[in-house]
């Protein structure tokens, strides 16, 4: 029996290992398509934003309700413990005396409906505002999409560029261990300075660390894509790099300026609360004018032994104007064009900055094409290079640190070219999200 519950025990040990293991080492495949609509699904901010949207619907709905009449029902009971009642009239003064009822409760209930027919416009406005608010909701939920689809680009890049640097250097440090073992075999026997492989062994260790940091970014950049996905954060993701090998064509900076104004989320939204700003003015505009509202209503009443009230309608139109707006300050219209202005230099201030951030993101997708023309000449003057002082150091014409410099050169324009590939598609992006186009 000890044996059996052992046996167990190690099996059940066994199994939960195996599952680690193979939950660790669990891949998924993704292009960066897939990438983008999984991290706009579950992505936290997009969610903050159509929250802000149901708050701007709800806010014209609210709007809307103003032009339905408002209705009020209202019923109270008193219960009296000792009410003096003393009922005066001309009958009971030539008399020469009256009756005193005894009233000890009372019921009563009111309904009250009020429809407006004129509020000086104050209504419309606040319809219009709200609806205009309501657009630029939308149009900052459009913005935080773009933001959302952007950064799901920069951290695909930024994966990719982890995972080329992590096996670039992994083939560097797999040729310096092999040089490293066939140096050691030339010294074991008298052929190379001890020096010289110490130098050698040197690199290989050099390398090791900054694989183990490559290696390090690389986890973290695994960890970043998962968590904007929605994966669990042990899923070890392969991304495509056929999108890294291509460039693209672009228009002249004139055109992306004028997309920019036209498209930019931001700058429509901007556009759209200035309109309601200006309806803000127009209701603050009607506080002079009266209120005229159709009202009608309906009591019903019951004090025991004293009055009985049922089927009193009534019906009328009400006016209500506030006369103190003759001589007070209107101060919403003062905060309406105050806010208007404010709107206003903000737009010219957010315009300015568009143009701005389209023409530096313009050139620094130039600044990239041109970077990877001048690497692929940088890696292919490396590798001739190392060519040449490999021979060389062959024939002892020259010293294994020169051959360490050349190597070291060579790895730094290999890790050059294909980081600025990547790097150029990450401008391009950039450069369609400054012009608003990056959803297509």
């Amino acid at each position: 029996m000890k044996d059996k519950k052992i046996i167990r025990i190690i099996a059940m040990m066994f199994a939960t290992f195996f599952a680690q293991y193979t939950m660790a080492q669990e891949k998924k495949t993704i292009d960066l398509n897939t990438a983008i609509d999984m991290s706009l699904v579950n992505s936290k901010q997009l969610k903050g934003s159509k929250a802000r949207i149901d708050v701007a619907v709800a806010q014209v709905k609210e709007a809307e309700d103003n032009r339905l009449p408002n209705f009020n029902l209202s019923a109270s009971y008193i219960k009296l413990s000792s009410a003096n009642v003393n009922l005066k009239s001309n009958s009971n003064n030539s008399s020469g005396g009256n009756t005193t009822p005894k009233i000890s409760q009372a019921l009563y209930g009111i309904a009250n409906i009020s429809y407006p027919l004129y509020a000086g416009g104050r209504i419309k406005y606040a319809i219009e505002s709200a609806k205009y608010l309501e657009q630029a909701a939308k149009l900052d939920a459009d913005n935080d999409k773009e933001g959302v689809i952007l950064n799901t680009l920069n951290g695909y890049i930024n994966l990719y560029k982890a995972g080329v640097t992590t096996n670039v250097i992994k083939e560097s440090l797999a040729s310096s261990r092999q040089r490293d073992s066939s140096f050691s075999r030339l010294e074991q026997n008298g052929l190379l300075a001890r020096n010289d492989l110490l130098k050698t062994e040197l690199q290989t260790s050099n390398i090791e660390l900054t694989l183990l940091d490559a290696e390090n970014n690389y986890k973290l950049a695994n960890i970043n894509m998962n968590l904007m996905l929605g994966l669990p954060e042990n899923t070890q993701l392969v991304i495509d790099t056929t999108s890294f090998q291509q460039l693209y064509k672009i228009k002249n900076i004139e055109e992306y300026e004028m997309l920019a104004i036209q498209n930019r989320k931001d700058v429509q939204a901007l556009s759209i609360r200035k309109k309601a700003a200006g309806m803000a003015i127009k209701s603050a505009n009607t506080e002079g004018y009266p209120t005229i509202a159709l009202t009608g209503g309906y009591i019903a009443a019951d004090i025991p032994n004293f009055i009985t009230v049922t089927n009193a309608v009534n019906i009328g139109i009400g006016v209500q104007y506030n006369i103190a707006s003759l001589w007070k300050t209107n101060t919403k219209l003062l905060q309406a064009k105050a806010r208007e202005q404010e709107i206003q230099a903000n737009e010219e201030q957010l315009n300015d900055a568009v143009r701005l951030q389209v023409n530096q993101d313009y050139q620094n997708y130039l600044l990239s094409r041109k970077r990877i023309e001048v690497y692929q000449k940088a890696l292919q003057q490396a590798t001739e290079n190392f060519r040449i002082t490999k021979n060389k150091y062959d024939n002892t014409l020259v010293t294994v640190t020169e051959l360490l410099e050349a190597d070291v050169a060579l790895l730094q324009a290999r890790l050059n070219l294909s980081l600025s590939k990547a790097d150029a598609v990450q401008g391009y992006n950039r450069l369609l999200h400054t012009s608003g186009i990056l959803i297509r």
